[in-house]
């Protein structure tokens, strides 16, 4: 039986991304009245820094269709430490049928994938966050009706959700304009967010500290700052995004998130219906796909 894994973007055909979003809309069109696809099954959760959207997220979505879940945080088990991570992932296996991880270390993720028997899904790394960029482009096909073809500008740090649109850009056919510290710029450019955000259809951004940064010197990073004016200088109907948490005041004001051409919340609120895709498509080689999904007229 093949395993289908949820790590990386680029490992994924086009369009089989193209067919989970596709799901996505359809469990949100029917979320008042989920089909227990998941009926029998469980997922496991392991964390090794605090969350709000994503532990929400996966865990109502897989009890929204019948699953179950347990949650491993990073001081109930001993991945990596005590016990090798090959060992943790086939015991897992045992266990429960898939398994979400969140952690720091990307290499980590994958070597838990490659001993792992069941479906593994990169719920977040440093290095990438395409459960995060799923529910972005979600948004997008909302408010846009489609992602080819349109000009994401980001402005501030270049992390691991920038560094996911990257991965993104050319499998959905959108142009990505990246406005960072040139120190920062994986090319060097200094692109500069005025000339970023022009005919810009979504803008951007994110913390200019991540999680486990406190105390990171912003002085470079004010000129990226997402702010009334900035947005008046990308296209008239450019939507604003960012994955949340926000530093309100720093990276973003609260004129912008709280603006009519913010869609922050509908973003928060569609990882909980990428994640039930992104599981569907996981788990589809044991029987899920076979049993009832909703239906669009």
């Amino acid at each position: 039986m093949t395993i289908q894994h949820f790590i990386n973007l680029s490992d994924i055909p086009a369009h089989t991304l193209h067919n989970i979003l596709k799901t996505a809309h359809k469990m949100k069109a029917h979320k008042m009245a989920p089909d227990q696809v998941f009926y029998g099954l469980s997922l496991g959760m392991i964390f090794d820094k605090p969350s709000t959207r994503t532990r929400v997220s996966f865990e109502v979505g897989f009890k929204q269709l019948g699953g179950h879940t347990v949650v491993l945080n990073k001081n109930e088990i001993q991945l990596g430490h005590a016990e090798t991570i090959k060992d943790t992932a086939k015991v897992l296996s045992r266990m429960v049928d898939a398994v979400m991880i969140r952690i720091s270390d990307h290499a980590q993720v994958e070597k838990f994938a490659k001993h792992a028997s069941v479906p593994v899904i990169n719920a977040l790394t440093n290095a990438s966050h395409p459960c995060q960029i799923m529910a972005d482009l979600m948004t997008i096909e909302e408010h846009k009706g489609k992602i080819t073809g349109l000009n994401i500008a980001w402005l501030g740090d270049h992390n691991n959700v920038s560094k996911t649109f990257l991965e993104a850009a050319p499998i959905f056919g959108f142009t990505f304009t990246l406005s960072t510290p040139p120190a920062l710029h994986p090319n060097g450019l200094d692109i500069k967010p005025e000339d970023a955000v022009k005919n810009a259809d979504v803008i951007v951004t994110d913390t200019w500290a991540s999680m486990g940064q406190e105390g990171k010197n912003l002085d470079a990073f004010w000129p990226y700052q997402v702010n009334a004016d900035l947005m008046k200088k990308a296209k008239p109907d450019a939507i604003f995004m960012h994955c949340l948490p926000a530093h309100r005041g720093e990276e973003v004001t609260d004129a912008v998130m709280d603006g009519p051409q913010s869609v922050v919340y509908d973003e928060a609120e569609n990882r909980l219906h990428i994640q039930k895709a992104i599981l569907a498509w996981c788990l589809e080689n044991t029987a899920v796909m076979a049993k009832t999904l909703p239906r669009v007229a």
